[in-house]
């Protein structure tokens, strides 16, 4: 399932190519929602906004279309008309002039009113998203120590999306990783120090990811294995699918196990569980 920084990343996608001018053609595959594709068509795309991973395209006649990707879905922003060729479902396209806007294989798709889209079973429980919202690291670190959050693990928070909207499964062990913290951990566990990190880790590794096209090991180094041959999945992460290979700041062996159903990896040095 791609994670916040991927849709992200989409929905600027999306923005840049519908953002000036008229929509002229709307399609929806799902019947439910063939009745907005004349509401829709004539108007303009005034922004396009994440909620984690969720889309929220919206327009300037008080509409907006939510979408979530799920695992299988994906964005393509194309020439007007010009259909990528693969054997996927198209389940929503807008066209203007010039672009295209084409969303295959998702089915999470809804047209609501503008004042709606608070109320969306989605949008109303996910947490902050740090991609779309001003959130500073001593308000994750407030939200880390809240009674709602502080008591539950690291690896099941991380991924809950009313915790922080966005964060998925690579992203997890990033951040714990570059936080210093061990798996089994959970937020009142740890020291303020330790906290600290983590607010700022979660930023950073979301921050990262996003600019720089799902890179989170330390640019500089990620930049010189690309450089002596490595491929993609050898420099893109810390410690997340390294499996057995050493750790890239003491050498330490990676190891990976199973957090709530879901493989996760670490440093069991730099992630010290203290007795």
């Amino acid at each position: 399932m791609p994670e916040g920084p991927e849709i992200r990343r989409a929905a600027d996608q999306v923005e840049k190519a519908l953002l000036k001018g008229t929509v002229l053609d709307v399609y929806f595959a799902f019947d439910q929602l063939k009745g907005y594709e004349s509401i829709l068509k004539g108007a303009s795309v005034k922004k396009v906004d994440t909620k984690g991973k969720a889309m929220l395209i919206r327009f300037d006649n008080g509409y907006t279309i939510y979408s979530h990707n799920q695992l299988y879905g994906k964005w393509y922003v194309r020439n007007a008309y010009n259909y990528p060729k693969n054997n996927r479902q198209l389940r929503l396209a807008l066209h203007n002039e010039k672009k295209s806007a084409l969303l295959y294989s998702a089915s999470d798709i809804e047209v609501l009113r503008d004042e709606e889209v608070p109320l969306h079973p989605f949008v109303a429980k996910v947490g902050p998203d740090l991609l779309s919202e001003e959130v500073t690291a001593e308000q994750l670190k407030e939200r880390f120590q809240s009674k709602a959050f502080s008591g539950k693990k690291w690896t099941s928070l991380l991924l809950d999306q009313s915790f922080i909207g966005g964060i998925g499964n690579y992203l997890r062990s990033e951040i714990l990783f570059l936080a210093g913290i061990h798996p089994d951990y959970r937020p009142k566990d740890c020291s303020e120090e330790q906290l600290e990190r983590a607010a700022e880790a979660t930023i950073t590794m979301v921050t990262q990811s996003y600019k720089y096209n799902g890179i989170t090991n330390d640019l500089e180094l990620a930049m010189k294995l690309k450089e002596e041959g490595k491929t993609r999945r050898e420099y893109r992460h810390w410690v997340f699918n390294r499996e057995a290979q050493p750790c890239r700041i003491d050498g330490t062996e990676i190891q990976k196990m199973k957090a709530g159903s879901r493989r996760l990896y670490f440093c069991p040095t730099c992630q010290t569980k203290l007795k």
